[in-house]
């Protein structure tokens, strides 16, 4: 059809164009004049000869020759594997560099040549121009314009397998634990792809901490990822600790702690801590360590901290893919992941978002939370410290972590300041675990049994501050009481804090604490005051020290405490005109009394009419003095 409306389209335009008639002198032609060919003649000749061409069969193109690459996709073609560049711009941690040849694709590791210590970059953004903008992972003090780049032509890779077991490394997994180099043939590039959903499992269990709060209220799940939300010292390293100290210790299988942008103070006691507790070993048993770590401290460039959660990442994915391990993650702090990359945002250009942070927060977000799963290989158990800024859980960067979460343990500096450790908001906290098809009848309703005696609580605190505890019903009173006792009770002494509370720490069993929180909703320890629940392990804990011990209530004066003939009462109450339980303790004259000094009797305290030897503060001298009852 092109070809006949072409064809029409000369043929009239060759017909207006016809020559105008000759004179009669011109129009006998000369016997030497050669003929001239007809112009529509001509034009008809050419259409014809054009249409003929456009309906011949074009031939084939021979097929394209791939040269074996890596995986039949990428070659040094295309990632320009072995050019040099040079370094054109320097502005804090982002380098700019120029390749004459070799231009390296996104999230290529390039490696700074002629410096004193190994430099990586890694590619962010082509600038045009044969530019590319980078991120550095250490310090750029000493770069200078002109200083040779090397294109490695893949991701910053690390190493995995058992050989990083008790070992630390850096962001690009060099040792940073002066223990020499890590010998193993298993590498990984850093930037790798999420499972697909059909590799991935669904097999619902709990995880137990032996912590009364979470694993009542907030339970995790085995395979699932935990995030710990807190302000500034409320608590959340302490509460990792414990969960590495409960948890990891009887952790079949290996763990990885990330440490992201965090204290290196904290990170290097968590390190002697493993030594000492045997979850690391040293010189030739090291085989036997069940954990790495990967460190990226406060003091460490933007670069590093906004890339050394997914090198942990990496380590844990190799023991759960290729050795079908069950493993557990832990990173501190989460937040600080996303604090770094809006380091950098600013200046790779991008236009910021909401509070000032980058435009790809929930993309970047997104790259490293879809990466720790479980699969049917085996199963990455995450759990995650995540500052809170301000304290405010609608902040962009803690909002945003919440959508990938299976549980979130809320930490609340209103319970912290009751002096009520772990500072976990009962009612703040959620797990997806909490359901009684997953957790049992029993375990639902007591769960549920406690969080309604708390909200009603809390919904009287505004009518006992005005009018005071007068003006409520009995019921209402009741309600206070046994939620009063529900809020001491789920404090706990941990094994990481008796350094500095001194009081050894507990590990509560699952069943042990469903029954307990049971038989404070029932009434079974209404008797008991409130002040005997708090920093006590499980209830029967608690039943020796105050019920097979007492019979009794002492009132004390001015913080005194009154000692019995041979048997010194103590008590958890100190405060002034209040009243408290006491139990008895066996006592040497001229002692100090300490929490650990003496030994328990079953036995009901008496109340002597003689005068008795007083005791004033914890750690007083005893001595000689009048009765304080």
């Amino acid at each position: 059809m092109a070809s006949r409306r072409l064809l029409s389209s000369l043929l009239r335009s060759s017909a207006r164009r016809s020559p105008a008639p000759r004179s009669s002198a011109a129009a006998c032609p000369t016997p030497r004049a050669a003929p001239r060919p007809s112009p529509a003649g001509y034009l008809l000749s050419r259409a014809v000869e054009y249409a003929t061409s456009a309906a011949a069969p074009q031939p084939t193109p021979p097929p394209v020759k791939t040269p074996p690459g890596p995986s039949g996709k990428i070659t040094d073609e295309f990632t320009g594997a072995g050019a040099i560049g040079k370094v054109c711009q320097v502005i804090g941690a982002v380098v700019d560099v120029r390749f004459d040849e070799g231009l390296p694709p996104i999230l290529t590791a390039l490696e700074v040549l002629d410096n004193q210590i190994r430099l990586v970059l890694e590619v962010a953004q082509h600038l045009g121009e044969n530019m590319v903008r980078t991120i550095a992972m250490d310090g750029t003090e000493g770069l200078v314009r002109g200083q040779r780049v090397l294109n490695t032509g893949s991701p910053i890779t690390v190493p995995v397998g058992r050989a990083t077991l008790g070992r630390i490394m850096n962001v690009i997994g060099e040792p940073i634990d002066e223990k020499g180099e890590i010998k193993t043939n298993h590498f990984l590039p850093i930037h790798r792809e999420a499972p697909a959903f059909v590799e991935q499992a669904t097999e619902q269990q709990i995880l137990v901490t032996g912590i009364k709060v979470v694993d009542l209220l907030a339970p995790y799940q085995r395979g699932g990822k935990i995030g710990l939300f807190g302000g500034a010292g409320v608590g959340k390293t302490v509460l990792i600790m414990e969960l590495i100290n409960n948890v990891a210790k009887a952790h079949g299988g290996f763990s990885v702690f990330a440490g992201v942008g965090e204290r290196t103070r904290e990170g290097n006691d968590l390190y002697r801590e493993m030594i000492e507790s045997g979850v690391i070993k040293l010189g030739d048993k090291q085989d036997e360590s069940k954990c790495a770590l990967v460190y990226g401290q406060m003091n460490e460039p933007p670069g590093a901290r906004a890339r050394v959660g997914l090198t942990g990442l990496t380590v844990a994915e190799h023991f759960r893919d290729a050795e079908g391990q069950d493993v557990l993650l832990f990173i501190d702090n989460i937040f600080r992941f996303t604090q770094a990359n809006s380091e950098v945002s600013a200046l790779l250009g991008r236009i910021p978002s909401a509070v000032g942070y980058q435009p790809t927060l929930a993309t970047d977000l997104g790259g490293l939370q879809e990466r720790i799963t479980t699969t049917k290989k085996g199963s990455i158990t995450s759990v995650q410290a995540i500052y809170v800024p301000a304290d405010d859980l609608t902040d962009p960067a803690p909002a945003t972590t919440f959508a990938h979460l299976d549980a979130t343990t809320v930490l609340s500096r209103q319970i912290s300041e009751l002096g009520i450790y772990p500072a976990v908001d009962p009612l703040d906290s959620t797990s997806r675990m909490l359901s009684p098809h997953v957790l049992g009848e029993e375990h639902y309703q007591t769960a549920r049994g406690v969080q309604k005696v708390l909200q009603n609580y809390k919904n009287l605190q505004d009518i006992i501050a005005i009018l005071g505890m007068d003006e409520l019903s009995e019921d209402d009173k009741l309600t206070v009481a046994r939620a009063r006792k529900i809020q001491r009770f789920l404090s706990q002494p941990f094994h990481v804090a008796e350094v500095f509370t001194g009081a050894p720490g507990k590990y509560v069993e699952l069943k042990e604490s469903v029954n307990s929180f049971q038989g404070v909703l029932d009434g079974k320890y209404d008797d008991l005051p409130e002040q005997s629940f708090y920093m006590v392990g499980g209830i029967e804990e608690d039943e020796n020290i105050e019920v097979s011990f007492m019979s009794e209530q002492v009132r004390l004066y001015l913080g005194s405490i009154g000692l019995l003939g041979e048997y010194s009462p103590t008590t958890r109450n100190r405060e002034r005109l209040s009243w408290g339980s006491f139990s008895c303790m066996h006592y040497r004259p001229h002692q100090h009394l300490t929490p650990t000094l003496g030994c328990y009797f079953k036995q009901p305290l008496l109340i002597a009419e003689d005068p008795f030897i007083v005791s004033k503060g914890k750690d007083s001298t005893v001595s000689s003095g009048p009765p304080c009852l």
